[in-house]
C-alpha cells in the first residue's frame, strides 16, 4: 500500500528555478512513486551565520511505496546528482531535498528523523506545505502545521514566485 510523505525541495545556487524543476522531476521519477501535489515557489532568506543569496522553496506531496530509508537515499542520490556540496552547514546549494512526513510515523536513527525536526519553525517549510495540505496534523505534537505557521514571527518572510510546473502533475 502507497503512504504520503511530504518533501521540501530548495535552491539558492545558480539557476534556481531549474534546479526546483529537476529535483521535481528526478522525484516523480522514483520507482513506484507519483507525485500527489506541489505548492507554489516561494522565496525565502536564508537560514544560517553564512551570507548566501535567498532561497527558491516548494514542498511537494508524493504518494509511495519505497521504506523511508529507501526514499532517503534515493533523495540524497538525486541531490548529488545535481552537484549539492555539503562543505558548510547551513550553505548555499543548487539542489536540497528534505523529507519531511512519511505518513504518520516517527522514526529515529542515525541516518533519519521523522517527522523532520526543524519543520515546525521553518517558514519555507510551513508555508508551501499549508498551502498543499492546510489541515495536517503533526504526528508527534498533534498540532496542525497551521498553528505552527500561525505562531511564526516571519512568516510572511516567504514571498509567493509562482507555480512550480512540471506536465502531468497536480497543483493546488
Amino acid at each position: 500500500m502507497t503512504e504520503r510523505a511530504h518533501l521540501a525541495i530548495g535552491s539558492n545556487l545558480d539557476e534556481r528555478r531549474t534546479y526546483l524543476e529537476a529535483g521535481l522531476a528526478a522525484i516523480s521519477a522514483l520507482p513506484d512513486t507519483s507525485l500527489a501535489a506541489i505548492s507554489h515557489i516561494y522565496e525565502t532568506p536564508p537560514v544560517g551565520p553564512v551570507a548566501q543569496p535567498d532561497f527558491l522553496n516548494a514542498v511537494c506531496a508524493i504518494d509511495t511505496l519505497l521504506p523511508p530509508q529507501e526514499l532517503l537515499t534515493a533523495m540524497l542520490n538525486i541531490e548529488n546528482n545535481y552537484l549539492r556540496q555539503r562543505r558548510i552547514h547551513w550553505g548555499p546549494r543548487t539542489l536540497d531535498l528534505d523529507l519531511l512526513l512519511y505518513g504518520d510515523r516517527i522514526i529515529e536513527s542515525d541516518t533519519l528523523i521523522l517527522p523532520h525536526p526543524q519543520m515546525n519553525v521553518r517558514n519555507f517549510v510551513l508555508v508551501p506545505l499549508c498551502e498543499i495540505e492546510p489541515e495536517l496534523i503533526h504526528p508527534q505534537t498533534s498540532i496542525p502545521f497551521s498553528t505552527y505557521l500561525a505562531d511564526l514571527a516571519n512568516a510572511g518572510a516567504a514571498r509567493l514566485i509562482g507555480p512550480l510546473t512540471l506536465p502531468s502533475a497536480q497543483h493546488v
